[in-house]
């Protein structure tokens, strides 16, 4: 038998990639999705062979038939369901169009296809091309089948979103940019799957796999961090970020892979979770996998899976950073959507991956998935990583006092309704916030909570362990609170009042110690910027204010990019004990303007406007202006600015040529010496 003579083949890029939603690839390659149907056109010179044609597709460097990486199948007269199989659509002298359809449990990447005359055994094949093969969220026999439609269109085909930061009594958000379908994008994550350490510990063993998104998903939770293998991001919570990039600094996922493959695959430095997480999801939609961005306020981190997570405090009321756990002001992950065979039905729907290197899961720095039903209702004997992730949003938080001289500790409070607030991600359309606390766990307060967290509990065998620390301290008759008395924001003083209550009928003498910090919004303490301490005697049931007023001056050279000031009052209430009284407050970055100055269209120049006015007394030096924005500018734009003088408004402007039509995000973050990092974005409307 001779080798075909082919004079063409035609992939139908246009038609393959509308029907299987994957026209917004950026690449020459067809992208198709598994269990759905492709066609392509072989023409032949001369006339076309007389003998059944069969087709091989392989994917990997060694395929091989029985780790299905290789596949022959001749053409049928009908497709064979479940699997591989070739239909004749038509044919003419000298051409043959055929329907190739791929079963929907297929191994997902890129696939070369050949072609031979006969059975495949003996005879030469052809090499047709390379087609990649993705995950089917349309498809109802697929994994990650979606039934909603509007849902697929934002957690699969949407290349733009928002992620929520800052703390639980300030929630703000920040733009960025997914962009799974720019140029490049597709390949790169592909490679991360080949460089990971399950794929060079056993190749095959691992291509066997990626079939299953509980595998990928995994994989790619451990790639993305770069702390057990060539991963793609080095995480860094020092405030100190030399040698790299603020992770504040970074809008979109697209530079961060691109600088990855551009630097031999070195790690990109730096990220914090929320950079992670939208690596993460830029990752798994490119994969077909449907993916959101989840914020958890007050979030724990349990090091030793307790349940609990201790926090200490000097006598002074000063934060203590001892101890392995913590409360994050807010932390992001990931939730993908996929079923579960392996722990059953029940647990199908969103699982939560997270790529933050917290604690190792398996040896490796990788978290998930762990299902969301599981997570609820308390069922964290199931894998992967189901007690960390319970602890995350529903931990009871132990407060304590540490003698820094003798060492003693004393208990504070212990309360079981503070960890994992608001939880939330972006609405479906729409920029609004969707509190989803509810999809992790009962309602606080509620007897079902307390019943599920129990179960918890016994299902880590922790009920049989000592329960002292649980015990709850003495009620005290003095309580607090601290309240904002103007809207915080960088470059101005912060005012507070804290409002002390004498609850009890006779007067109550104490000593109160209060301090301000700088921290990260890890919850670790940077820098006292403010402390105060007082003897008061409040009367009975009497209430007294006492106002809080820190400076800038005294805050503006230890405010990290987080904007964070963690203010504490420590009263030490005699004969009775220690009341905290706390509160985090956010500071508001100034504020930026985004004006695009005319109609967007496809291939057309458009002007955009940016206006900053600097609201403090005193220059500001160093600006730069960066903008990002998929199919709206090619790469990254810098703009290096004058000097802005006290009290000025600075108006700068850039040019936008959009490649494709439709909705697109520009994203704008604005530096200086003084404000690093101000951030907005903009919703384009192209025009074909």
């Amino acid at each position: 038998m001779t080798e075909l003579n082919l004079a063409n083949v035609d992939w139908k890029w246009k038609e393959n990639t509308q029907a299987h939603h994957t026209s917004q690839y950026n690449t020459k390659e067809v992208v198709v999705r598994r269990g759905q149907v492709f066609s392509l056109t072989l023409t032949f010179r001369g006339s076309r062979p007389l003998g059944n044609l069969t087709f091989i597709a392989e994917t990997g460097a060694t395929p091989a038939l029985q780790a299905k990486t290789r596949v022959a199948f001749a053409v049928t007269s009908t497709p064979r369901s479940g699997s591989w199989s070739a239909v004749q659509n038509s044919s003419d002298a000298s051409s043959v169009t055929v329907s190739i359809s791929s079963p929907p449990n297929a191994i997902i990447g890129r696939y070369t296809f050949r072609v031979t005359v006969g059975s495949g055994g003996s005879a030469p094949a052809t090499i047709l091309g390379t087609a990649v093969m993705l995950f089917n969220p349309w498809n109802k026999e697929d994994d990650v089948y979606m039934p909603n439609n509007a849902e697929r269109v934002e957690y699969v085909l949407s290349e733009f979103g928002v992620v929520f930061m800052g703390s639980a009594n300030r929630i703000g958000q920040s733009g960025w940019n997914i962009g799974q379908f720019q140029e490049d994008i597709l390949d790169i994550c592909l490679t991360l799957l080949d460089r990971s350490r399950s794929f060079m510990q056993d190749a095959q063993r691992d291509l066997a796999l990626r079939n299953d998104p509980k595998h990928v998903g995994r994989v790619l939770s451990a790639m993305v961090n770069s702390n057990d293998d060539s991963g793609v991001l080095q995480g860094n919570w020092s405030g100190n970020y030399r040698g790299g990039q603020n992770p504040s600094s970074w809008t979109g996922s697209v530079d961060i892979l691109r600088q990855w493959k551009a630097s031999g695959f070195r790690a990109v430095k730096y990220g914090q979770c929320w950079v992670f997480a939208g690596v993460l999801t830029t990752v798994l939609r490119a994969l077909g996998v449907p993916t959101r961005m989840i914020t958890n306020f007050n979030s724990a981190h349990d090091t030793d899976r307790s349940l609990t997570v201790d926090v200490y405090y000097d006598e002074s009321g000063n934060p203590l950073n001892i101890g392995g756990d913590s409360i994050w002001n807010f932390h992001v992950w990931n939730e993908s959507w996929f079923v579960r065979p392996d722990i059953g039905s029940a647990y199908n729907g969103w699982q939560i991956l997270d790529a933050t290197p917290q604690e190792r899961s398996a040896g490796l720095f990788q978290c998930g998935p762990a299902s969301l039903t599981a997570i609820k209702e308390g069922d964290v004997n199931l894998k992967y990583d189901s007690p960390f992730v319970f602890a995350e949003v529903n931990a009871d938080r132990i407060a304590w006092t540490h003698n820094m001289s003798t060492g003693e500790t004393k208990t504070l409070y212990t309360e079981t309704k503070s960890v994992g607030q608001f939880t939330s991600t972006k609405a479906v359309g729409t920029y609004a916030r969707v509190d989803v606390t509810s999809n992790y766990k009962y309602a606080e307060g509620s007897a079902k909570e307390r019943t599920v967290f129990e179960k918890a509990r016994e299902k880590l065998n922790l009920n049989t362990m000592n329960t002292t620390a649980r015990q709850l301290p003495p009620r005290l008759s003095v309580s607090g609170k601290f309240k904002m008395e103007c809207t915080p924001e960088v470059g101005k003083e912060v005012c507070m009042a804290l409002t002390l209550t004498n609850h009890a009928p006779e007067p109550k003498a104490m000593e109160m110690h209060m301090a301000a910090w700088t921290i990260v919004y890890t919850g670790k303490p940077i820098h006292e910027v403010w402390k105060n301490a007082q003897s008061i005697t409040l009367g009975p049931k009497e209430e007294k204010t006492f106002p809080v007023t820190i400076p800038y001056e005294e805050y503006q050279q230890y405010l990290t990019t987080d904007n964070m000031i963690h203010t504490t009052a420590l009263c030490h209430v005699e004969k009775e004990g220690d009341a905290l009284v706390e509160r985090v407050v956010t500071l508001e970055n100034p504020g930026l303007t985004i004006k695009v100055l005319g109609q967007a269209r496809v291939n057309r120049q458009v002007q955009v406007e940016v206006l900053f006015t600097n609201p403090l007394m005193q220059e500001l030096k160093d600006c730069v202006l960066l903008a990002e924005g998929s199919d709206l500018l090619a790469e990254k734009l810098r703009l290096d600015t004058p000097p802005l003088e006290a009290k000025q408004q600075a108006t700068l402007q850039f040019a936008l040529t959009p490649t494709r039509d439709g909705t697109k995000q520009l994203l704008i973050n604005f530096s200086c010496d003084k404000f690093p990092d101000v951030k907005a974005f903009e919703t384009v409307e192209v025009a074909p």
